[in-house]
């Protein structure tokens, strides 16, 4: 009792919203939407996803916030609460643990970004944009390790300032500016000569783009995006007040993180055509389009340094608010289950995002010879956490609420403070349903990728 006494909280509906937001809003949407969304057929790979954000996406937000409300406990607590079953109380630590082997690797990823706009400010874009930058530069093992430490001290400062002082200042700061950041450089983006073909190709679905890996990919991409199954809205879920509406708060949540993503989406993908034309290969770079591709481009634009600032500080914002909310997370799991204080819990965090940091950090330079696999350590970590632990999660959360929570609960913890459960009737068929069997084909897909049967 005295734990839950000391336990922070969100000040209220807009702490918990951006908060919120700003987990969801990260990496996901600004870097891995938009070279998904280029590689799967532009218009038609958004209409799936939105379609699965507003049913797939809401039914999990729900129903993770809720048993965080419910319980005031982070994952592993919040399932042991409704349930005395060994093997359904593993979900909570499934749930906990993902955050904990994510935010080391996701740090690295922040500590190029960091990197990146730090070039930016004081170095000429053509070499930034030089072939061999980028690969020199991860390659390079003591200058990625001081990137990736860097960008912890950061996201590890915020955190020991505490959820309200820390994390919600933060966010309430930095997603109004990533916001306005994002529109700036959308506008600039689509007004270059040749970029109008980039917005129809984003935004007008053509069936004949459809693929069977476009469903699969716009759904694993909606659990990064939306940050389900990750603990986070659990954890966020227990900091929330009694008279905030869990429904409304996902509602807005939901249209903050899509209305992001397609920004993004149009920040990157005209700018490719109208660099490229929209070359094939230019629109399935992948996960490089970030590094290498648009530094090109802005190396052929007007303002290029200024645009180079503005998106890789744009970036950069995004990256640190999803990684804070990730180590919440496991800092929340620690002080629940080990009653440790909260310093001690961000510490050993710090430890443990630095001794996993540095392998997925030197796992393309001095340890670009050991792989797990065949997979780098930053890929397997991401792989492992993704697409196999995360679904697995999902899972083990529909598990929780259809065998011991309960849908009437639910709905209670929704409808708390005279709210009403708008979309009461889908959730419950989403849950029950759907939900279970996409979390499966997600599952079963990524790992018959990983062996070769498919390829994605």
């Amino acid at each position: 009792m005295e734990n839950e006494k000391k336990r922070g909280t969100f000040s209220g509906k807009l702490g918990f919203v951006l908060s919120a937001a700003g987990a969801s809003v990260g990496l996901g949407n600004i870097w891995r939407f938009p070279y998904l969304c280029a590689k799967y057929g532009g218009g038609i790979f958004l209409i799936i996803y939105i379609l699965l954000a507003v049913t797939f996406g809401y039914t999990m937000i729900i129903a993770e916030t809720a048993i965080g409300r419910s319980t005031k406990k982070s994952p592993v607590g919040a399932f042991v609460f409704y349930s005395d079953n060994k093997i359904i109380r593993a979900g909570g630590w499934i749930n906990a643990i993902i955050p904990i082997l994510i935010v080391p690797y996701y740090s690295v990823i922040g500590g190029w970004v960091t990197k990146y706009l730090f070039e930016y400010l004081h170095t000429d874009v053509n070499e930034i944009a030089a072939d061999g930058f980028f690969t020199g530069f991860i390659t390079d093992g003591d200058s990625s390790e001081l990137w990736f430490l860097v960008f912890t001290a950061i996201v590890l400062a915020i955190i020991f300032m505490g959820v309200r002082r820390g994390i919600e200042s933060v966010s309430k700061i930095m997603m109004p500016i990533l916001a306005v950041l994002a529109v700036v450089i959308c506008i600039y983006s689509v007004t270059r000569p040749g970029a109008l073909e980039g917005v129809k190709y984003c935004l007008i679905p053509n069936l004949s783009n459809f693929s069977l890996m476009t469903f699969v990919s716009a759904m694993g991409q909606m659990f990064y995006s939306l940050s389900i199954a990750m603990g986070i809205l659990i954890t966020f879920g227990s900091y929330v007040k009694n008279d905030v509406s869990i429904e409304a708060s996902t509602e807005q949540v939901e249209v903050f993180d899509t209305a992001i993503a397609i920004i993004a989406s149009l920040m990157i993908i005209p700018a490719v055509f109208a660099f490229s034309g929209g070359s094939a290969d230019t629109l399935k770079a992948g996960p490089s389009l970030m590094f290498i591709t648009m530094p090109n481009i802005f190396a052929s634009m007007g303002f290029g340094r200024i645009i180079g600032i503005a998106f890789f500080l744009l970036v950069l914002f995004a990256a640190v608010t999803s990684a804070i909310a990730l180590l919440e997370s496991a800092v929340s799991t620690f002080t629940d289950e080990f009653k440790w204080n909260r310093n001690v819990a961000t510490a050993v965090m710090g430890v443990v995002m630095i001794a996993l940091g540095s392998l997925s950090s030197l796992g393309y330079g001095p340890l670009a010879n050991v792989t797990i696999f065949n997979m780098q350590f930053l890929d397997f970590f991401d792989f492992l956490t993704n697409s196999v632990m995360m679904p697995i999660a999902a899972l083990f959360t529909c598990l929780l609420i259809m065998r011991y929570m309960g849908l009437t609960k639910v709905a209670e913890e929704v409808e708390l403070g005279g709210h009403k459960f708008k979309r009461k009737g889908m959730f419950n068929f989403m849950i029950r349903f759907l939900c279970p069997i996409f979390v499966v084909i997600i599952l079963v897909s990524s790992i018959a990728s990983v062996l070769g049967i498919i390829s994605i």
